[in-house]
């Protein structure tokens, strides 16, 4: 029996504290129950779409986390492509943020996020529309969009895809006037290619090189619209190919266009750099195919009299190399000569670099430094063309293309 009873007190004792402290202690607040988002899903399944995740915030912001580019042996890293499909209801109003824009370049923190003033959006990834992103604050990007359809792709800026390429090559390829030479692989073993335009017995050789950084499409766009001027067969596509022949490199990181790639190629290496020296034909073989390609040319004494790198960026700009010495001051003359003609045949109004910039390791500089050949970089700015008063589209560009045929008469001449 008195066992039994100090078995009860001790019993009751505990309970007595257990409760006690139950009353003591915070409150426990259950787990967060995760809502369904604004959007169903964001596939990235298909040609060019950019590796990414996402998530949603409290107020039911998509938050598109986007995936950096390393840069081989370096800090740097790029992010910035993006393009994918958005599936939700049709009529549902989804708010996007894009998050990781904090780009690392020459081992300096910058963000791209003051460079995307718009996206475009498209129902069948064939027709687009701009829409103006907004900046609630520095490096934050977003844009609300109206769901047409329960379908809708979003790019940075309108895509040319590989197959597009493709379809464009396809189309011209029986053309007398064309011929397109596999002159090497990328790292992933595509075919890439040369491109000519024109007679091989034309007294000048212009050379043109696209997509040396995959997110930036406006090369694609102006290099269709310039082989479609040349080919047009009028008398000034007569009087062009009488001048000149045009040699492409369409694109130069296939690679990174398949798979979505902001910058770098798949060996981290960036095409647009190290052009002072020899390529590295494992880490760089778009590079090493290009170099041994214009050796071939040089060898055969059609150095070309212009090269020509097109890329895209927030501003848009001519990039010219500036060396040193009575060589350097004739190439400058020369290129500036250039940018006239670019004022008076096309759209192109936003002047060339200062006196103070140097491009080390670009194509613009490499080629002349080492081969002779006048070249520069030439920056289409992806949110706005001023010549024509109007968002940067597709059409812009091939407008551009057109207007380049005649740009390179009058330099040529």
């Amino acid at each position: 029996m008195l066992l039994t009873a100090l078995c009860a007190v001790v019993r009751d004792t505990v309970v007595v504290a257990a409760e006690e402290a139950a009353k003591a202690a915070p409150a426990v607040k259950p787990a967060p129950v995760v809502q369904p988002g604004a959007v169903d899903f964001i596939d990235t399944s298909f040609e060019n779409a950019s590796p990414l995740w996402y998530e949603f915030a409290a107020d039911g912001t998509v938050m598109v986390n986007l995936n950096y580019d390393h840069q081989r042996s370096s800090l740097n890293r790029a992010a910035g492509h993006f393009h994918f499909r958005l599936q939700a209801p049709k009529g549902r109003r989804v708010t996007l943020e894009f998050v990781n824009l904090k780009n690392v370049w020459n081992n300096t923190p910058g963000s791209v996020g003051k460079e995307i003033k718009q996206v475009v959006v498209s129902q069948d990834g064939r027709n687009w529309t701009p829409v103006p992103t907004e900046s609630p604050e520095d490096g934050r990007v977003r844009v609300t969009l109206e769901m047409p359809g329960e379908s809708l792709f979003v790019a940075r800026a309108e895509p040319y895809r590989l197959s597009d390429l493709n379809r464009l090559l396809e189309e011209i390829k029986s053309n007398p006037l064309v011929q397109v030479t596999p002159i090497g692989k990328t790292v992933q073993g595509r075919q890439i290619e040369i491109l000519r335009v024109g007679r091989d017995s034309a007294p000048k050789t212009i050379f043109i090189r696209a997509r040396a950084h995959p997110w930036e499409p406006a090369g694609n766009w102006v290099v269709e619209g310039l082989v479609r001027r040349l080919l047009k067969g009028d008398a000034l596509a007569e009087k062009c190919l009488a001048q000149y022949r045009v040699c492409i490199l369409p694109m130069a990181n296939k690679d990174g266009v398949e798979r979505g790639g902001t910058r770098f190629n798949l060996g981290g290496k960036d095409l647009n750099r190290e052009w002072d020296k020899p390529a590295d034909p494992q880490l760089a073989p778009e590079n090493a195919a290009l170099e041994r390609w214009l050796e071939a040319e040089i060898q055969a004494g059609r150095r070309p009299a212009l090269a020509l790198d097109l890329h895209n960026d927030g501003n848009g700009l001519l990039h010219l190399s500036r060396p040193e010495g009575p060589e350097g001051e004739k190439h400058l003359a020369r290129m500036l000569a250039f940018e006239k003609s670019l004022r008076a045949h096309t759209w192109f109004t936003e002047g060339s670099s200062k006196p103070s910039f140097r491009n080390p390791g670009s194509l613009g500089e490499g080629w002349f430094a080492r081969y002779g050949v006048d070249a520069a970089i030439l920056e289409f700015n992806c949110n706005y063309i001023a010549g024509l008063k109007e968002p940067a589209m597709g059409r812009g560009w091939l407008a551009f293309g057109g207007g380049l045929a005649e740009a390179f008469a009058a330099v040529t001449q």
